[in-house]
């Protein structure tokens, strides 16, 4: 006998690795998956960064950082957008969760904006490899081809 989730999403492959998709339609504000990890402090944080570790470190404010890096913290598959469908919102009863900031649909993958210090750490080399610049980067390369590949 299968039994029905009550997870609106499924862990697949995405451009970036593995990402959340949208099983189901889900609405503007509801929550999504709840990020999960033990509490560090901040310096345990900063230690783990500087060895060059751990990329599933969720900063909460200046003194705690949520270590997401457990396979069970389904969180953790959210990956990076510009432009992204969902925000991090942290409950008064203390656990963060993800959550829409727009309608999603099925099949789409459920992204967040990780920010400018993840962003600078991680994706300064390489470039953002997220949906809408990866569409940008397609233009740019196809308006450079040569002039004599067009219509005829």
């Amino acid at each position: 006998m299968s039994r029905k989730s009550s997870r609106p999403f499924r862990v697949g492959r995405s451009n970036t690795g593995l990402g959340l998709f949208a099983t189901e339609a889900i609405r503007k504000g509801q929550t999504i998956v709840e990020y999960r990890g033990r509490r560090i402090t901040a310096e345990q944080a900063y230690e783990i960064e500087r060895r060059g570790g751990n990329r599933y470190l969720f900063e909460i404010n200046k003194q705690w950082t949520i270590d997401g890096s457990s396979r069970r913290n389904l969180g953790r598959y959210v990956n990076h957008a510009c432009l992204p469908n969902a925000e991090a919102i942290m409950r008064r009863t203390g656990k963060l969760e993800f959550a829409a900031s727009r309608w999603i649909e099925p099949g789409e993958e459920i992204t967040i904006d990780y920010g400018e210090e993840y962003f600078a750490l991680f994706f300064a080399k390489q470039g953002c490899k997220c949906m809408a610049c990866s569409r940008t980067q397609m233009r740019k390369r196809s308006s450079r081809k040569s002039p004599g590949r067009g219509k005829r």
